[in-house]
């Protein structure tokens, strides 16, 4: 059995982050209705430079083609600055010349073709009658693509009640006085037909070991429900994937909980009352 020593080691491992991410996750702003954040500056910020104008998503179909040119030469780029970062995938974007970018630990960002530019944030077309979000689509099929992926073995889910109307994935953090009012509505949110599948993200190295030990417990949901309710639930070490969850929110811009996606991937916020939930998730 590690000593805690070890165990604190590992704890502060999974905290660590290179330049680059570190950098990435200063500057990303995340809109969340209400959260638990790490940063203060993120739990309410809008950081649209069109939060004025009403903006729909590109309508376009999201390219599936990798670009290796394009992943090579900012991987090349990457490398040179002293970056470690594993570059998955660079894709096409209706934005000539601009790539949507995919990496092992960081939210996912644009470059050019030349690999020499990172660029966050919104990219918006305007000449139509309404502004185009193109990047909306892209980050939600990321997210999508991602969360599916997931072993539903490895998520501590609830069950809608009746018919399944809608699934969420919330990253969850057990110290979160959010994330508790959200599971406070459990039993609202499943009767309204949603799904719920937790996957964890504690939110400082203090709350990784109770995070473990949730997922350890041999009844993850009657110790989810107790963590919630500020019990310090304990288990025996084993094998757990809360390392993989964090990188995982990580990689989808996660920097709040409860941080809430639907099955499209596409993020819906922090902590929402159950009706309003529903309404965002169309389950009503």
């Amino acid at each position: 059995m590690p000593s805690p020593l070890s165990k604190n080691l590992v704890a502060a491992d999974r905290f660590s982050r290179t330049t680059l991410s570190r950098f990435m996750m200063s500057a990303l702003l995340v809109i969340v209705a209400a959260g638990c954040s790490n940063n203060a500056a993120d739990a309410t910020s809008n950081s649209s430079v069109v939060n004025a104008a009403t903006t729909k998503v590109s309508s376009a179909k999201v390219a599936a083609d990798n670009d290796p040119a394009v992943v090579e030469a900012l991987q090349t780029n990457l490398t040179a600055s002293g970056i470690e970062e594993r570059i998955v995938s660079a894709v096409p974007t209706d934005m000539d010349g601009i790539y949507w970018v995919t990496a092992e630990g960081l939210p996912s960002f644009f470059t050019d073709k030349s690999g020499k530019h990172i660029i966050q944030g919104q990219i918006i077309a305007v000449g139509e009658a309404q502004p185009v979000d193109i990047s909306a689509a892209l980050t939600a099929k990321t997210a999508q693509e991602a969360l599916k992926a997931v072993d539903k073995k490895e998520m501590i889910i609830y069950p809608a009640k009746g018919e399944t109307k809608s699934v969420i994935y919330a990253f969850t953090d057990a110290d979160c006085g959010y994330c508790r009012k959200l599971h406070e509505e459990m039993d609202d949110i499943n009767a309204r037909g949603i799904e719920v599948r937790y996957l964890a993200w504690p939110r400082s190295q203090e709350s990784v070991p109770k995070m473990e030990a949730i997922w350890c417990s041999q009844d993850r949901n009657a110790a989810m429900n107790q963590a919630k309710m500020g019990a310090d639930v304990q288990a025996p070490s084993c094998a757990n994937p809360v390392q993989e969850h964090m990188a995982l929110g990580a990689r989808l811009g996660v920097r709040g909980t409860p941080a809430v996606f639907t099955e499209t991937g596409e993020q819906v916020g922090g902590y929402l009352p159950a009706a309003q939930l529903a309404e965002a998730v169309g389950a009503n």
